[in-house]
C-alpha cells in the first residue's frame, strides 16, 4: 500500500476507489430492480432485431457492458431462456434463439387457436377507451412501417396483439399470447421479408373496426386470416451465426 493510501487511512478515510473497485462495487450492488432493467434492455434489443437470431451473447461482454456480475447476467440469460428468446448451449454459451421452420408453424398454429378464440370475449368487454388506444397503436405501427423502421413496426405489432389479448380479461392467456408474439418477432427476423410484416398495413385498423361494431364473429374470422397472411409471407431459410458488437448495441 503506498504512502498516499497510508495517509488517507490515517485520516480516517478509505483510499480513493480505482476503476476496478468502482466496477466491483457496482457488481456487488446487483439487485432485482437492476436486473429487471437489464432484462428489459436485452429483451427489447432481441425483439427490435438489434440482436439478430443466432447472435452470441457472451456473459463476460454483457457483464462489462452493464457493469454487473457475471452471476447476475447468467440469471438474466436464464430468464430469457425460459421465455425462449435465448438459447443456452453447454460449452457454447448463450445465443439469441433462432426458431426452426417447424417451430414457426407451431407458434402460428398456437396463435390461431388462442387469439381467434379470444375475439368473442374481447368483443363483449371492449370499451370506447380501448378502441381509441388500439387505433393509436395501429397508427404508430403503420407510421413506423412507412418510415422504413421495420424492427419498430414489428415490436409495435406484437404490443398491439398483446394489448388486445389482455382486453379478454384472461391474464394467463394474455401472458401466453405475449410470449408467442415475442417468438413471432424472432420468426419474422429470420424468415420475414423486408418492407412489410406479412400483412396489409391497415389490417389492425380493420380488425378494430369489427370490434367497434361489436361483430365478434367477423373479428374472429379476420384475426384468422390476418395470422395466416403473416405465416404465408415467411420465406423459410436459415442465417449464419454472428457475434454482435454488444458495446455498440447497448451504448447509452
Amino acid at each position: 500500500m503506498g504512502k498516499r493510501a497510508d495517509a488517507t487511512m490515517a485520516a480516517g478515510q478509505p483510499p480513493a476507489a480505482t476503476p476496478a473497485r468502482r466496477r466491483r462495487a457496482g457488481k456487488d450492488g446487483d439487485g432485482a430492480e437492476r436486473h429487471e432493467v437489464i432484462y428489459q434492455s436485452i429483451s427489447d434489443a432481441i425483439i427490435e432485431h438489434r440482436l439478430r437470431p443466432g447472435a452470441r451473447l457472451r456473459e463476460d461482454a454483457l457483464a462489462d457492458v452493464f457493469d454487473i456480475s457475471r452471476t447476475g447476467i447468467r440469471k438474466i440469460l436464464q430468464r430469457l431462456a425460459l421465455e425462449e428468446l435465448v438459447t443456452l448451449t453447454p460449452r457454447r454459451g448463450a445465443s439469441v434463439t433462432r426458431p426452426s421452420a417447424d417451430e414457426a408453424k407451431d407458434v402460428f398454429d398456437a396463435r390461431q387457436m388462442i387469439e381467434c378464440g379470444l375475439m368473442p370475449e374481447i368483443t363483449r368487454r371492449i370499451t370506447r377507451e380501448d378502441i381509441r388506444a388500439l387505433r393509436d397503436m395501429a397508427t404508430r405501427e403503420r407510421e413506423a412501417l412507412r418510415a422504413g423502421e421495420q424492427s419498430t413496426a414489428i415490436k409495435l405489432s406484437a404490443a398491439f396483439h398483446g394489448h388486445l389479448a389482455r382486453l379478454s380479461g384472461n391474464a394467463t392467456l394474455a401472458a401466453f399470447v405475449e410470449r408467442l408474439c415475442s417468438r413471432s418477432s424472432l420468426i419474422l427476423a429470420v424468415y420475414g421479408n423486408a418492407g412489410h410484416l406479412g400483412c396489409e398495413s391497415h389490417d389492425h385498423d380493420d380488425l378494430v373496426g369489427y370490434l367497434e361494431k361489436g361483430n365478434g364473429e367477423r373479428a374472429q374470422a379476420f384475426m384468422g386470416r390476418h395470422l395466416k397472411a403473416i405465416e404465408a409471407s415467411l420465406s423459410l431459410h436459415g442465417e449464419e451465426d454472428e457475434t454482435p458488437d454488444l458495446y455498440t448495441i447497448f451504448s447509452r
